[in-house]
């Protein structure tokens, strides 16, 4: 005989996490209780008879294996166990609501890919969002993955649109998925306060040939390895990606006590640091290598908010001052 069959009947059930079943109208009834604290608020709120309330939420305690709720005369007290539950419970009903809204036509979410917050087509994003608030977003980022990741995403619909560096020609995207170069950042040097090149108002690409430029993180196979592959190619310049990445910070950091390390940004990436660090940004020129992102999508792709964003990419689209550019050969030309 096991020892399980030796367990006190007394002794409370113990619930295997991965066979509870949440009931999502139970989860609603159990945080409707505990904003109002009385079954009978939380059951004219949800519409339903207060017997049924009381059900739902008799229903989530058994599956739970817990008691959430006291009642006093000053109405349903939360638990320990209730206090524990409830922002969870919120998380679920939240989670809900934008399940059932991503496929409500006409309001599901418009999720938009960059890859990483601080560039310039996520600062793009940001004034999209203040030129059209009522237009429910979500900016996301796919860490290491290259285009032909992005591009599979776009056809399954995880996504709805991405920037990347694409290549030509266009047939290499697939099965309806295209694209448009919208967004040129032009490169800055980035260096500390002692490094040789740290007093220049600007630099061009020769200035740079036999300095250690660092930039940690670049994944094999991607668009931007192609890019800086190519960059330091053209230009016999010293690309260094060797060492983990530690973000950004800490690149900041090495940077502001180095006399050798400088790094390569763009001119529309944010940046923040200590004042005492005191690093330079010292634009690149003569010929300015520009990151050419683009935007891509789905041709067949109805979401309204798609068409709203490609029409003010459009209208806020302005050719870079600077004329004298380099981008790899394999970059799409602007249309």
């Amino acid at each position: 005989m096991s020892n399980s069959q030796h367990a006190d009947a007394s002794q409370p059930t113990v619930v295997d996490e991965a066979s509870v079943d949440l009931d999502v109208s139970a989860v609603r009834a159990f945080v409707a209780v505990a904003d109002g604290r009385y079954f009978s608020e939380a059951a004219t709120r949800l519409g339903i008879s207060q017997q049924a309330v009381s059900k739902r939420i008799a229903v989530l305690e058994q599956v739970l294996g817990v008691a959430l709720f006291t009642r006093t005369s000053r109405g349903a007290q939360l638990t320990v166990d209730g206090q524990a539950f409830l922002p969870h419970a919120r998380t679920l009903l939240r989670v809900e609501a934008r399940a059932v809204g991503s496929v409500r036509p006409g309001r599901r979410t418009l999720r938009v890919e960059v890859l990483n917050h601080r560039i310039g087509p996520a600062g793009l994003m940001r004034n999209f969002h203040r030129a059209y608030p009522d237009i429910e977003l979500d900016v996301v980022t796919f860490v290491d993955f290259g285009v032909d990741a992005v591009i599979d995403a776009i056809r399954s619909g995880a996504i709805d649109a991405s920037f990347r560096a694409v290549a030509v020609p266009e047939q290499q995207l697939r099965e309806g998925v295209t694209a448009t170069r919208v967004l040129d950042d032009p490169h800055e040097l980035l260096t500390g306060p002692t490094h040789p090149l740290a007093a220049a108002r600007t630099v061009t690409p020769a200035d740079l040939v036999g300095h250690r430029i660092w930039i940690p993180g670049i994944v094999p196979g991607t668009e931007w390895a192609a890019y800086y592959d190519d960059l330091a190619a053209t230009f016999e310049l010293t690309i260094e990606r060797v060492g983990p990445n530690f973000g950004t910070d800490h690149l900041l950091d090495i940077l502001a006590d180095s006399s050798t390390l400088a790094t390569l940004t763009g001119e529309q990436v944010r940046l923040l640091w200590p004042a005492d660090y005191d690093l330079r940004r010292i634009p690149v020129r003569e010929p300015a290598p520009v990151y050419p992102h683009s935007l891509i999508w789905h041709r067949d792709n109805p979401h309204p908010g798609l068409a709203t964003l490609r029409n003010y990419i459009r209208s806020v689209q302005r050719p870079h001052p600077n004329a004298k550019t380099w981008t790899p050969k394999w970059a799409m030309p602007h249309v």
